[in-house]
């Protein structure tokens, strides 16, 4: 499984449709894709949610966010993530 910080932002139809029922559709589609919801938040400034996530490739990664656009109207930029004690070890 691979770490993947999923920044989203909210569009105008989005806003309409914020829901607990909404949230709880979304975690259901990505844990569909064979992921797993390791934390959300709601943020302030360029983006307007993070989900971090544990998916098994890049593309379940990009197949994700795509069924999350459409069901939430949320567009999503990913970004894969390693912790530090891997990056340590790569660059050592």
């Amino acid at each position: 499984m691979a770490t993947f910080f999923m920044y989203g932002k909210y569009s105008q139809e989005a806003m309409k449709g914020i829901s607990a029922d909404r949230t709880k559709k979304a975690l259901d589609a990505i844990t569909k894709a064979g992921g797993k919801v390791k934390s959300m938040y709601a943020l302030l400034g360029k983006y307007d949610i993070v989900l971090i996530v544990d998916l098994p490739a890049v593309s379940d990664a990009m197949k994700t966010s795509i069924v999350l656009n459409k069901l939430t109207g949320i567009a999503f930029t990913s970004f894969p993530a390693i912790s530090i004690e891997e990056f340590d070890k790569i660059t050592a």
